[in-house]
């Protein structure tokens, strides 16, 4: 419910322990888990139920199907309810999205893949209408228009719950840490500010330890008072913050073609021509999916042809030897004729329906890509007068959330040092870019947070180009066991050549993904468990005894 609130309210908990909802539902979790590792026979006491947390990379929808199919035949073997929290970024979190919308998903992994395969496309206009409603909204944002498009073009629902709802279920699935970075932190700010984390209980700042309840995330602050509850975002726009790494303008040099690509000359007028075409490339693509009108599907046909006309025609033109002052001249003269290209696009088009939701999308779309906002709301650290807020927040009314995989890939942060406490860490890898890296970054992380990380070979190292298809870092004393799994590896790659071509048929930023390919990613995802069980078993029983020990 919006609307004004008592001004003496101070919400804001400061801390690095476990909140009460959080703490409770993993007492709960942890019978589930002890009967599980008992039916494995594993010698295990109440006492000493293991923490273990499965970390879902970021990879775009190759992370959102692999993640799906790393479970499901972790329900197959019996070891799904070994895990006591389940922690994602980027991609992954638009498939631990749509898990969680059913309370049971645990049991019953056969229906989420069937709801991935099978479920039929969300209707554009259904896209639209909620669009509608979110543009009245103080915190619209380019993460609104993103998660409304990947939740409906590829997780194929439209997901209005609240993460909040979630907070008095049942213990019977792992529990959920969903994580972001906070945007002005990532550019300017200390890295205490840098990690953002969101569960069913609590929304906050990992490092700084500055929690709310997640029903609040959004709401109006100033110096640690609440001054104005506003609506809970729904799963869609979280989708939107938790998965845009287009957010970033640095990401938009993965997307520049090569007569662009010069060095040096990417400059802020050349990023602005990307920022528009890229938009709109994914919007169009996007689109597709939730229209089914062989007519509208011919008019999106012949966008993406104008477009990509149009790109092609301004490679005639060269950059490369012009001044700073040609180029910026040069590049806002093209973003004006894209824009003008889809403006006498939409008005071509037959009057109707998909006119009317067209026509809105580019409306609602053009100024924000002119502003780049992505994931603002509310920012509960406002003028908050705790000497360990950073100015970056202190200042800013807003905070913006976006893709945490900018950060790290994986969500270790969130699950490092002693306020989840945990004994192993199973990491199976969907991100695109250097294979390890991941795990390079997190032991760095935590180096500088001065929490304990396990020991990384260098000889590991040396396989990036062909890796195995599992790694065990070892956990001695405090660190975590983290086993690490590479979604494509040695034994379903022939050479590193075969690697690379997998890597790059599935790269995170193309199109939606084709039933073949969505199939594909699943059963390679299965075989990553199915082969490694006996590895998955060992440390899991490990991981009870090293518990146990503890106490």
């Amino acid at each position: 419910m919006e609307g004004n609130v008592a001004l003496s309210e101070r919400p804001i908990r400061q801390s690095h322990s476990l909140c009460a909802g959080e703490k409770e539902y993993v007492h709960k979790r942890k019978q589930i888990v002890l009967h599980s590792l008992n039916t494995l026979e594993i010698n295990c006491t109440a006492a000493s139920v293991p923490h273990i947390a499965l970390l879902a990379s970021g990879g775009g929808q190759r992370a959102a199907v692999g993640l799906v199919g790393f479970l499901h035949q972790m329900e197959k073997e019996g070891l799904l309810d070994t895990l006591l929290y389940l922690g994602g970024v980027s991609g992954s979190t638009w498939s631990m999205a749509s898990l969680y919308n059913d309370p049971q998903f645990s049991t019953n992994m056969d229906a989420a893949v069937s709801r991935l395969l099978d479920s039929p496309s969300v209707k554009l206009e259904q896209a639209v209408d909620w669009l509608g409603e979110r543009a009245k909204e103080e915190h619209f944002s380019l993460a609104d228009i993103w998660g409304v498009l990947t939740s409906a073009g590829i997780m194929k629902q439209m997901d209005l719950r609240c993460l909040s709802d979630e907070a008095n279920r049942n213990a019977t699935n792992p529990y959920p840490i969903y994580c972001a970075t906070e945007k002005h932190c990532f550019t300017h700010g200390p890295i205490e500010g840098k990690w953002f984390e969101i569960s069913p209980h609590e929304a906050g700042f990992t490092e700084l330890g500055l929690f709310i309840e997640t029903s609040l995330l959004g709401s109006k602050f100033q110096n640690g008072t609440l001054l104005e509850k506003k609506k809970e975002m729904d799963m869609v726009k979280l989708q939107g913050i938790l998965g845009c790494a287009v957010a970033d303008e640095e990401t938009l040099r993965d997307f520049v073609p090569q007569w662009l690509n010069v060095p040096g000359h990417l400059d802020s007028a050349a990023k602005e021509y990307l920022r528009v075409w890229n938009i709109l490339d994914k919007v169009i693509a996007l689109t597709r999916i939730t229209v089914k009108d062989t007519t509208a599907l011919m008019y999106l046909d012949k966008l993406q042809k104008i477009l990509e006309d149009k790109v092609n025609h301004s490679q005639t033109e060269s950059v490369e030897a012009a001044s700073m002052e040609e180029r910026k001249t040069l590049f806002n003269r093209w973003s004006q004729e894209l824009w003008a290209a889809v403006e006498t696009w939409s008005q071509s088009l037959d009057d109707g329906a998909f006119k009317t939701h067209v026509s809105f999308l580019i409306k609602e779309v053009i100024p924000l890509i002119a502003e780049w906002k992505w994931g603002t709301t509310g920012n509960f650290l406002y003028q908050y007068q705790v000497s360990s807020v950073p100015a970056c927040l202190y200042s800013n009314e807003r905070l913006q959330l976006i893709d945490a995989g900018l950060v790290i890939n994986v969500p270790y942060p969130s699950f490092l040092g002693d306020k989840r406490d945990i004994d192993l860490i199973i990491a199976p890898e969907y991100s695109a870019g250097n294979m390890f890296e991941t795990l390079t970054l997190a032991r760095d992380y935590a180096a500088e947070m001065e929490k304990p990380f396990p020991e990384i070979n260098d000889t590991i190292l040396e396989d990036r180009d062909w890796p195995k298809d599992c790694y065990v870092l070892e956990g001695k004393e405090k660190e975590p066991t983290i086993i690490y799994m590479p979604l494509f590896n040695r034994r379903n790659c022939k050479d590193a050549e075969e690697f690379k071509a997998k890597m790059d048929e599935f790269s995170t930023f193309q199109r939606p993904f084709s039933q073949e390919k969505m199939k594909f990613v699943l059963e390679t995802a299965k075989e990553n468990v199915k082969n490694n069980k006996e590895t998955l078993l060992k440390e899991i029983n490990k991981a009870a005894l090293r518990r146990h020990n503890k106490w």
